[in-house]
């Protein structure tokens, strides 16, 4: 039985693990005409991809996957220019993945240890336990919304404000232009998620091409004045290298996609789960300190970013399947996560489960620089978030979800007071 699965066309993203599996099966190396690309789909293959950057490179991934979505969605292209050309862009910067893609994810070594270095400074554990009084408050004003007994947006109202709040303050962004700071960052994420929609795409360029003028003020003041923030960690000179204003608006950009992106999809995927499994709700209300089992869980269960792409640096064989040099390869790590190779009965949600090591967050050394901190967020959102959901429910049966290549969770996910307590 042959399986049809094409990575960039939207035919199997409401539901894609029924193909996955059936892919682990018959097909664990995968060719994609359409997308172009091999589809790994096994944890064992998966990993193996992830552990060895010297023959899987990740330079240009960003780029190959934006080209080859466009290449498959024409039409789509028509907005995009119609937005570039009022808003004098230059339209080779999409197809280039100058405007579109933070530089630390298109990296090898040696760059990508030495720009890496600079960065996890600012990622200290001791600085992200720094933070948990601060994202306690954050989810409290959040989670203030609940107490007028209205309907409560769990994406809107809590996934979304957290780690956009947070990463705005870990920069140092001023308060009366956070509000900015937070449009530019939704048309971001947007544009990101948007399965390569044309407008919205175009609003992402317009967003990041604001967003790195205004960061190269504000780097710039830093240089003169440091400051307790991120963005005087990046640009401090006392420790060796520091980035270039170039080099923060990238990372910047990377915060906003990839951190906003994991987070709010963590959040919004975790409780679209436990509304499913009310007695996991129970069991958490009655024993709260397996509220991080349960984050690891959902990690595995609904993977946030379901795949990665990565060029072949040499001619290799992988499960048998022999994959020459610079062809792509689209690393399906929401399927690793399901493989029964690796988890018992990997598609029930098991907050106990003995097996360990998810691939949410990637693996070697491109693995999630901001996963303590989505841990943390989602941790801290859950311990708050738990006790109401025993009396909350969903407005809308049918939870709709984000439209993206690569990202899974909900668009938005409203609960309100179950009948019996909204009586």
């Amino acid at each position: 039985m042959s399986v049809d699965y094409e990575p960039l066309l939207p035919a199997q993203w409401t539901d894609p693990y029924e193909t996955y599996r059936k892919l682990r099966d018959e097909a664990p190396v995968h060719w994609a005409p359409q997308s172009e690309l091999w589809c790994v789909s096994r944890y064992e293959d998966v990993a193996q991809v992830l552990r060895t950057p010297e023959v899987f490179s990740s330079v240009n991934a960003a780029e190959i996957l934006l080209q080859r979505g466009l290449r498959l969605r024409l039409t789509d292209l028509v907005p995009v220019a119609r937005f570039m050309m009022a808003s004098r862009i230059n339209p080779l910067s999409l197809l280039r993945g100058r405007s579109v893609s933070p530089a630390l994810v298109n990296m090898d070594a040696p760059q990508h240890g030495a720009l890496r270095s600079i960065v996890n400074r600012g990622f200290t554990p001791r600085r992200i336990q720094g933070w948990e009084t601060r994202i306690r408050e954050i989810v409290a004003s959040c989670m203030s919304r609940l107490a007028g007994g209205g309907s409560f947006d769990v994406v809107h109202d809590l996934a979304i404000p957290l780690p956009v709040t947070v990463i705005a303050e870990m920069l140092g962004i001023e308060t009366e232009r956070r509000a900015q700071f937070k449009q530019w960052s939704d048309e971001i994420v947007a544009g990101s998620s948007s399965g390569l929609d044309g407008a919205s795409v175009g609003k992402l360029l317009q967003a990041m091409t604001d967003l790195q003028r205004y960061l190269r003020g504000v780097v710039q003041e830093r240089r003169r004045k440091p400051a307790d923030d991120l963005i005087s960690v990046l640009v401090d000179e006392r420790h060796g290298e520091s980035l270039d204003d170039r080099g923060v608006a990238q990372f910047v950009s990377l915060l906003l996609i990839a951190g906003n992106e994991t987070t709010t999809n963590l959040i919004g995927n975790a409780t679209r789960v436990l509304l499913d499994h009310p007695e996991t709700v129970a069991e958490l209300n009655e024993r709260p300190e397996l509220v991080p089992a349960m984050i690891e869980e959902a990690l595995r269960f609904e993977s946030p970013v379901q795949f990665l792409i990565r060029r072949v640096a040499r001619d290799v064989e992988l499960a048998g399947t022999r994959l020459v040099e610079d062809s792509h390869v689209a690393v399906l790590l929401a399927s690793a996560n399901r493989d029964e190779r690796q988890f018992e009965d990997p598609d029930r949600f098991d907050i106990h489960r003995r097996e360990k090591g998810h691939l949410a967050f990637g693996f070697g050394t491109h693995y999630c620089l901001g996963a303590s901190l989505a841990r943390l967020e989602a941790i801290v959102a859950f311990e708050a978030l738990v006790p109401e959901l025993a009396h909350l429910e969903r407005q809308d049966p049918d939870t709709q979800l984000i439209q993206s290549l690569v990202v899974r969770g909900p668009s938005t996910l409203r609960l309100v007071p179950t009948r019996a307590n909204a009586a």
